[in-house]
């Protein structure tokens, strides 16, 4: 087991840690949560042994192989696939033995290392790296450009794929899902599903973490809580807890009242569509924690547009793609007032060209698009749009948006997290989250008709995601949303359009039966690698039974040569045979030594042929 023990760290004068224990057991899964600065990626580096604490230990078996996700890897000039099986420092350790004792002609040590080599699963790690960044979203060709050509958030799926490979006993990831597309996500969520060890994950996304965790560890205050149950099991038991904390009865209440107001009045208007009923219940969830919420330090609405075109958007026939090449085609869509729609399709299938195309930031390469009304558009590459010198509050001055104080700047400011000094520090200081946060908050002032926005939770902590989420159900604008977090989808989407096979579609039922749908040929693809794999397996065994039968007993030959020519020597080699025996004997057993050395020297060089056909069996 892994066991925290009455840990004590420091910053300053500052209690990262004070006093805090907790204890995993073997092959439990474990969500870590808590608000960004928690501590959480802090109990990593104490775990992984990067930091030492003033106090306390952390313990567990000595035996165990420990994988973890590094952020930051230097590029590398190795390919994808061979980057991925470096994961597997063991399986690289035993093939650079090999090719030392190739090198050596050592031909003993050969059998031992290639039997090394196959039982740990050298053969097929090809196969494995393979599967690994499949189901990451690589494809083709991808697997042999170099590490350093990808762009960073790939590099990141990468190293996760790394991570992967290497065989362990406890796992570590830190927000493994920052930078995957839902298909992704799901494929990993399938992937730990059947991992047997001990893992802890940081993860901000609570679908992942319901289908994952077993056990959750809630990070704060200085401490460690360990609850039973997935997320939404700790959730609840977390809104229980501060419902008995009367001092943020009234604030409780509030927050209760204003989830119920706004689930009343979309009851009241909903269909019978499935993804308006899985919302629904999304909303009653939220009710149900409301305390929870309560507790966040986040406070804030998108503006509403002063008026909203209807349509917003129309595209007619259209095309679009790069350089003359379709990536979508065939299209007609309507983005209407208060449409709520996620956008959905596997990695590369063109749904951030889909809302770069609907966001003006590129043109059509057919048919007609007409834009009526403001659009707030929201993408990682947002970020950088950021003036970097200057502070949230002077980028938040020098927006669009019309006239505001100083003071209510910082009031509005104040509800996005950015309170007190945090306000005048400059953007190029701030983290992913953070930026992340500032772009939307210049985003939700500019009350934007349509709001498109493309993986808006990369960075975001549990508490700013469901903030946004409320936000998202009281804006009176049109909403698309591509997101991995299913969670947010479910709460703040009524239709899904199906990015796929070169085209649009609307998606007919829910989130959840599109997370089913996608990971099911996942499951079925990995149980048939594994039935070829393991009929590869004893399709070898059966080819090269009879060639390691005749080296097995090739070897009891030499054995059996050896130990009768060292007894031989021995008794040729001692003065008295020669004074005890007859000179009829002694040529006997000089003509016997003889024998044997030429049978042992024929079955060395049969025992050498026989190995160099096992070797090139094996190989293929």
């Amino acid at each position: 087991m892994l066991q925290v023990l009455n840990i004590v760290l420091k910053r300053g004068e500052n209690h990262v840690f004070d006093d805090a224990s907790m204890t995993v057991h073997a092959g439990h899964s474990v969500g870590v949560v808590g608000r960004n600065g928690a501590g959480k990626t802090t109990l990593f580096d104490l775990i992984l042994r990067r930091l030492t604490p003033e106090e306390g230990d952390i313990t567990y078996p000595r035996s165990w192989r420990v994988a973890t996700l590094d952020q930051q890897i230097a590029p590398s000039s190795r390919s994808a696939m061979d980057f991925v099986i470096d994961g597997d420092r063991a399986l690289r350790r035993v093939e650079a033995r090999i090719e030392r004792a190739e090198h050596e002609r050592d031909h003993e040590a050969l059998a031992n290392l290639h039997a090394s080599f196959e039982d740990l699963g050298g053969y097929e790690a090809p196969s494995r790296a393979g599967a690994i960044l499949h189901g990451l979203g690589f494809r083709g060709d991808d697997v042999h450009k170099t590490h350093r050509e990808f762009s960073g958030g790939w590099r990141i799926r990468l190293n996760l794929a790394r991570t992967l490979m290497a065989p362990s006993d406890l796992l570590l990831l830190d927000e493994p899902t920052n930078h995957l597309d839902l298909d992704a996500s799901l494929w990993l969520e399938t992937w730990l599903g059947r991992y047997p060890g001990t893992s802890l994950t940081i993860s901000h996304d609570r679908d992942f973490l319901d289908a994952i965790c077993d056990e959750i560890v809630h990070v704060a205050d200085g401490q460690t809580m360990l609850y039973s149950g997935n997320y939404s099991t700790y959730e609840r038991r977390r809104a229980e807890d501060l419902t008995r904390q009367a001092a943020l009865y009234e604030r409780q209440q509030r927050e209760i009242s204003r989830i119920h107001q706004f689930a009343n009045r979309f009851r009241a208007k909903a269909t019978k569509a499935r993804q308006v009923q899985s919302r629904l219940k999304a909303l009653d969830r939220m009710a149900l924690v409301a305390p929870v919420l309560a507790e966040s330090p986040y406070r804030f609405d998108f503006a509403n547009p002063d008026k909203v075109p209807n349509p917003i958007i129309s595209v007619d026939d259209a095309s679009i793609g790069y350089d003359d090449a379709p990536i979508l085609e065939d299209m007609t869509l309507r983005v209407y007032s208060r449409d709520r729609i996620g956008i959905l399709g596997v990695n590369g299938a063109g749904k951030t060209t889909l809302l770069k195309v609907l966001a003006g930031q590129m043109g059509l390469l057919d048919g007609e698009l007409e834009r009526a009304g403001s659009v707030g558009y929201f993408a990682q590459h947002q970020m950088e749009t950021l003036d970097a010198r200057k502070s949230a509050l002077a980028n938040l001055l020098d927006s669009p948006g019309g006239a505001v104080s100083e003071q209510a700047a910082r009031d509005y400011l104040g509800g996005w997290g950015f309170s007190g000094d945090m306000a005048t520090r400059a953007a190029a200081t701030l983290s992913g989250g953070e930026r992340a946060r500032l772009v939307l908050a210049l985003i939700a002032r500019s009350r934007p008709s349509l709001l498109l926005l493309d993986e808006p939770t990369n960075h975001l902590d549990l508490d700013m995601r469901e903030a946004l989420a409320v936000a998202l159900q009281e804006y009176d604008g049109a909403l698309l949303l591509v997101s991995h977090d299913r969670h947010l989808l479910r709460e703040c989407v009524d239709d899904l359009w199906l990015v796929g096979n070169g085209t649009v579609t609307r998606f007919e039922d829910d989130i959840d039966a599109y997370a089913e749908m996608r990971k099911r040929p996942e499951i079925k693809r990995q149980q048939g690698q594994r039935r070829v794999l393991r009929r590869k397996r004893a399709e070898r065994r059966d080819a090269l039974r009879p060639l390691r039968e005749r080296r097995a007993a090739l070897e009891r030959d030499m054995e059996r040569c050896g130990e009768e020519l060292d007894e031989l020597t021995t008794v040729l080699g001692n003065g008295a045979t020669y004074e005890l025996a007859t000179p009829e004997r002694i040529n006997e057993m000089l003509a016997r030594r003889g024998r044997l050395r030429k049978e042992l020297a024929k079955a060395e060089t049969a025992w050498l042929d026989v190995q160099e056909r096992i070797e090139e069996a094996e190989t293929e």
